[in-house]
């Protein structure tokens, strides 16, 4: 089964993969989601900018649960890698709360003052250093998530990856499941268009770098869930599609969780809505 990534011609792919142009209320869409982070830590209380790292940028916020050791959802935010901010990626935070889950999310340095490949070792060092300092947070370290939407789902895609648990001192199945919204699985496509400005790629180097052509063998997988927006672009939507028949091909428990409303940006909305079936089915894949 082929799926087209790549599109006719540049100028066609490159409007595929701007989904900023895909969405006539950008700013509303941006403006919702920093009000449900403000409203998210009004509500729960946060330890903030905790460092896992030396960077600047390695910071982590974290959400307790009350009931503790508590299951762990570790999200990343998106931006294309270049931009946005852990500060508004909590709105989930309450949600989350109520049924027990404890929160982190995660910053990292953008594009293109770090390399792609830097960024993925500093997201991969901040699960290490949850891993190790879970107790001090009521965190159980047997029972971590990830999830990110965007740019964040690609990093999830580089956590769900196999063979770099290893280097870090963590067991290979650390990440138990992951859910990823929106993502960016083979990158190599976005070498030849706008986003290489600050990706800076060759597409040998961007293989290494996407979460399609890494994906782990079954015995070691977690769960993965995929979603993209109903109203998204065939490039998002074929991304995800793409990953999703690569993750059924190895057998992997990977679910397509169909969605019909959301654009690029306010799918990530719904994981702050209790009922919304995109939130259930984060519950279901943590146990929660």
């Amino acid at each position: 089964m082929r799926i087209d990534l790549t599109f006719p011609d540049l100028a066609s792919r490159a409007v595929q993969y701007n989904a900023r142009a895909s969405v006539a209320d950008f700013d509303a869409c941006m403006e919702e989601y920093a009000v449900l982070a403000i409203e998210a830590k009004a509500r729960v209380a946060g330890l903030y900018d905790l460092p896992y790292g030396m960077a600047a940028a390695e910071r982590l916020d974290v959400f307790p649960a009350c009931q503790q050791p508590a299951p762990l959802f570790v999200f990343i935010h998106g931006g294309y890698w270049h931009s946005q901010r852990k500060e508004e990626a909590c709105g989930m935070a309450p949600a989350l709360h109520q049924h027990g889950v404890a929160l982190a999310t995660v910053e990292y340095t953008l594009l293109p003052q770090a390399t792609l490949a830097e960024v993925v070792r500093e997201v991969r060092s901040a699960i290490a250093w949850l891993y190790r300092y879970a107790a001090q947070y009521g965190i159980d370290p047997q029972r971590i998530y990830v999830g990110g939407s965007s740019a964040g789902a690609h990093l999830v895609g580089m956590l769900y990856a196999q063979d770099w648990q290893q280097d870090y001192g963590l067991p290979p199945d650390v990440i138990k499941g992951a859910l990823a919204l929106s993502g960016l699985y083979d990158i190599r496509p976005l070498c030849d268009i706008y986003v290489n400005d600050w990706l800076r790629l060759y597409p040998d180097q961007a293989a290494r770098l996407s979460p399609l052509l890494c994906l782990p063998p079954a015995p070691q997988a977690g769960k993965l869930r995929l979603s993209v927006g109903g109203k998204e672009t065939d490039g998002f939507r074929h991304q995800t599609l793409a990953y999703h028949h690569a993750a059924l091909e190895l057998g992997l428990d990977v679910r397509l969780i169909e969605d019909s409303g959301n654009n690029h940006f306010s799918l990530v909305n719904e994981l702050s809505k209790p009922d919304s079936r995109l939130f259930r089915q984060l519950l279901e894949m943590i146990g929660a």
